[in-house]
């Protein structure tokens, strides 16, 4: 597996700027023809680092109510369903879950029934407690800026460099820091295929 350069990087940020952006655009910004570009790109959607392309809508212009972020305090047993009723609420746009299992998320609620509309969104018994705060103002921007790219050993979580491994299991991509995980890791994945 080879490590991304700068180029791979500006392609990134550019996709992330504007991901119908054509290939020939990207191509003079990084000093590349269109063909090494795409190549470019289609290494990094088989490595696994772009997942989609995706349309990015401002919500504010399609969906009425008001801007909220609530931050919800559940038991333990209980965080994980509450993140995904949380995640699948249609006025929900963005669910964090925090280290120490609080979840946040934002979404564009009617005020007048921001308390009927969060006591009936988790699920019965989960014992959920929220402080919910109103927004003024919202932006979504994520940035490569700064940022260093690392691909994480999906066995182990330690980076993956240059001496690493990738291996395509059932569709999925799967990257290893080194043989031994990734050895243990596809000999796992057959012990659960086979009902072991």
């Amino acid at each position: 597996m080879r490590d991304l350069d700068e180029t791979d990087m500006e392609i990134l940020r550019l996709l992330g700027e504007n991901a119908r952006r054509p290939f020939s655009e990207i191509a003079d910004e990084v000093d590349l023809s269109g063909p090494a570009v795409s190549d470019r790109v289609q290494r990094l959607e088989e490595a696994g680092v772009i997942e989609r392309f995706t349309l990015d809508v401002d919500q504010s212009q399609l969906r009425a109510g008001v801007p909220v972020f609530v931050r919800v305090t559940a038991p333990p047993g209980a965080v994980e369903d509450c993140r995904t009723a949380s995640a699948e609420a249609d006025a929900v746009e963005h669910v964090f879950v925090t280290a120490d299992g609080e979840i946040w998320f934002y979404a564009r609620a009617e005020v007048r029934r921001v308390r009927e509309w969060l006591e009936g969104l988790f699920p019965d018994g989960a014992d959920c407690e929220y402080d919910v705060t109103l927004l003024d103002d919202a932006e979504w921007t994520p940035s490569l800026e700064g940022t260093q790219f690392a691909l994480t050993c999906a066995e182990c979580g330690n980076t993956v460099d240059s001496e690493g491994e990738s291996t395509r299991i059932d569709g999925e991509v799967y990257h290893f820091c080194c043989p031994s995980c990734s050895s243990r890791f596809e000999g796992r994945y057959d012990r659960l295929e086979e009902g072991v």
